[in-house]
């Protein structure tokens, strides 16, 4: 088989995967590969899971797709359960994180357009990866996803992540502002955490201004931080709140969950989506999310997490190119003092799957299902791998 047939849209890593047990997958030759990087994030709990493959299967049997024009049993479940998971009260499924930003954008500008507001704007931070749509890559704030397709979707205002006092420069100055959509955690950016107390103050900034509260919990979401949304060990509630990834295991779903004003907003022929919400998507998902609560999966991320950072950090300890590890949960960044992309091919011939973000931070999102021995053994092998780079350059 060749890949002559597909649009040039990815570098593809010249490897081939036949199957997957847990944290590992095996290629054609039988090679085994530590699976650190869970399909960027969306295997949470790792592969051939059973509770997942006994929910597609049983639902696979029945139908597939029926489509909104009808109730579907399933995704009122996985609402319910969401919403009494996360304090929100209602949720819109899409097939992705794009669509469920898309879906928050789309609030966000409605409500403006209520208030009576011609131009409501969004404030996105520097750093951002929001999706690949036209209206998510516009909210990006990554210049390299946005060039060559301009003219971009206007109504986006910037500011520098985690700068609250850039906000309230905005807030004094921009008073066509209706929302912030924020990362808690800069993912694509290189896995950069926002300062103490940074989100409540955002939160309290947006009560004063009447302003959305929205984030995006596409990457973090889902147990992968500690808690089951990352606001959730902050102390605060977001109006709006948008997740997918690790939300079915690789079946493709995404959802915008919102509270109060924002959850009132959409009405009937504002939004929708063919197969958002699809009888099978939202069995996998109920299997996932059951899981993740019923195995206290947010807590093994969180632990787990902690253990190999504090493992890496011992590590490399004396390894001067190392500028910083840092993450929390099961997202975890490791900051080099140079550019460090060819680590990814190294991994692969060494049989441990990693990603390469902002350059020259090491991202890992191993399967929350990663046990103390796994995750002491991928510290160790994920350090050497680094050592042994740093050694060559």
């Amino acid at each position: 088989m060749t890949t002559e047939s597909l649009m040039s849209t990815y570098g593809r890593l010249p490897v081939c995967f036949t199957h997957g047990e847990g944290i590992y997958l095996y290629d054609e030759d039988g090679k085994r590969y530590v699976d650190a990087l869970a399909g960027i994030g969306v295997n949470a709990l790792g592969h051939a899971h059973p509770a997942v493959t006994q929910a597609i299967c049983e639902q696979a049997g029945k139908m597939i797709h029926t489509s909104n024009l009808y109730r579907i049993e399933n995704q009122e479940r996985l609402g319910q359960l969401l919403c009494d998971t996360v304090e929100m009260e209602r949720v819109f499924f899409s097939n992705s994180g794009a669509e469920a930003n898309e879906a928050a954008i789309k609030i966000a500008r409605l409500y403006g357009h209520n208030k009576g507001i011609k131009k409501p704007g969004i404030i996105v931070v520097e750093g951002s990866f929001h999706g690949r749509t036209m209206a998510t890559l516009s909210a990006t704030g990554n210049r390299k996803i946005q060039a060559g397709f301009e003219p971009l979707v206007a109504g986006f205002v910037r500011a520098p992540y985690s700068d609250i006092e850039a906000l309230r420069h905005i807030a004094n100055n921009n008073s066509d502002v209706v929302a912030i959509l924020v990362e808690p955690i800069l993912g694509e950016g290189g896995v950069v955490t926002p300062d103490a107390g940074y989100l409540k103050a955002v939160r309290e900034l947006c009560d004063q201004q009447q302003w959305l509260m929205m984030l995006d919990e596409v990457q973090t979401g889902n147990g992968r931080t500690g808690t089951y949304f990352a606001y959730q060990g902050c102390g605060i509630l977001p109006d709006v709140v948008t997740t997918a990834k690790g939300l079915a295991n690789g079946v493709p779903i995404g959802a915008c969950l919102a509270r109060g004003i924002a959850a009132e907003t959409l009405q009937p022929g504002n939004h929708g989506s063919t197969y958002g919400g699809n009888p099978l998507a939202c069995a996998a998902a109920l299997a996932v999310v059951e899981t993740i609560k019923s195995e206290h999966l947010d807590k093994n991320a969180a632990a787990m997490g902690a253990l190999i950072r504090d493992n890496m950090g011992e590590n490399l300890k004396d390894c001067s190119a190392i500028k910083d590890i840092r993450g929390q949960g099961l997202m975890i960044g490791i900051e080099l003092d140079r550019e460090c992309g060819e680590l990814v091919g190294n991994g692969l011939h060494a049989g441990l799957l990693i990603n390469v973000t902002a350059g020259n931070t090491v991202r890992i999102l191993p399967p929350l299902i990663i046990s103390e021995q796994q995750a002491t053994e991928l510290a160790t092998e994920l350090s050497n791998l680094i050592l042994n780079f740093i050694g060559d350059n």
